[in-house]
């Protein structure tokens, strides 16, 4: 597949083209506060509030956190769940399609907006039981 001017399109292209538009009742692009930047792009990860509040203390570090309707919202770099099925009851939000209805939880001290995706993962991994993906035994 190419681009304009015949310029062949890179993996990262072909995943965003293909993971689709927002539902209208959420925010457009990443929530980041300002002052805040995002250079790696935005996804986000939302999990049951009851869940979240025992990730926390499991975490290094906090990035930003929204907070609606019992769910809570990390944003991750873009793409952080390539090769890695997050586990339920989570939900891996591809561009960080937050609730407009949503409110600001916690911001890190800086200006980069992230939760690192992988002590998320492990966190979200060890509350919901869950064996992570890459140490399951693989079956022929």
């Amino acid at each position: 597949m190419t681009g304009t001017a015949g310029q062949p399109l890179g993996l990262n292209t072909l995943v965003r083209l293909g993971r689709g538009r927002p539902a209208p009742d959420r925010v457009p692009g990443p929530p980041v506060p300002e002052g805040m930047t995002a250079p790696l792009g935005c996804d986000a990860v939302a999990m049951p509030d009851r869940l979240a509040a025992l990730i926390v203390p499991r975490l290094p570090r906090v990035g930003c956190v929204y907070a609606e309707g019992g769910r809570w919202w990390w944003l991750v770099p873009a793409d952080s769940d390539y090769a890695l099925p997050w586990p339920a009851p989570a939900q891996y939000a591809p561009g960080a399609p937050v609730p407009r209805t949503a409110h600001l939880l916690r911001r890190p001290a800086g200006t980069i907006p992230y939760t690192p995706p992988i002590p998320l993962y492990l966190a979200l991994c060890r509350v919901t039981g869950t064996t992570p993906d890459w140490s399951r035994p693989i079956s022929a």
